[in-house]
């Protein structure tokens, strides 16, 4: 965050936390957001590299193309095993799985 910005909010009585703080998450629930977070980016990414709708990935995946877009806005009503079937369906590799969810 912006340090004026920080201090013209405590200033105003304020208290700035981070998402984990205010949302009372433990570092393992953070940590599978920011995997979810990774593998999502990673969907896209390779779907628009392979020049592929989402409503063509959805037939292939034999999902929507609402999924789809879910899919790729990191939903949590999403599940892991569904990105990663996903991504595999676009051909990456474990290797390319493990770069994602490392965020590297």
């Amino acid at each position: 965050m912006d340090p004026i910005k920080r201090q013209k909010i405590e200033a105003a009585g304020g208290k700035v936390v981070t998402v984990a703080e205010f949302l009372d998450l433990s570092p393992e629930e953070m940590e599978i957001i920011e995997i979810r977070l990774s593998l999502s980016k990673s969907l896209k990414k390779l779907r628009q590299q392979e020049q592929l709708s989402q409503q063509k990935l959805a037939e292939n995946i034999n999902s929507s193309q609402s999924r789809v877009a879910k899919m790729e806005a990191a939903s949590p009503s999403v599940s892991i095993d569904l990105l990663i079937k996903s991504l595999l369906s676009l051909g990456a590799t474990r290797e390319d799985i493990a770069t994602a969810i490392s965020g590297k």
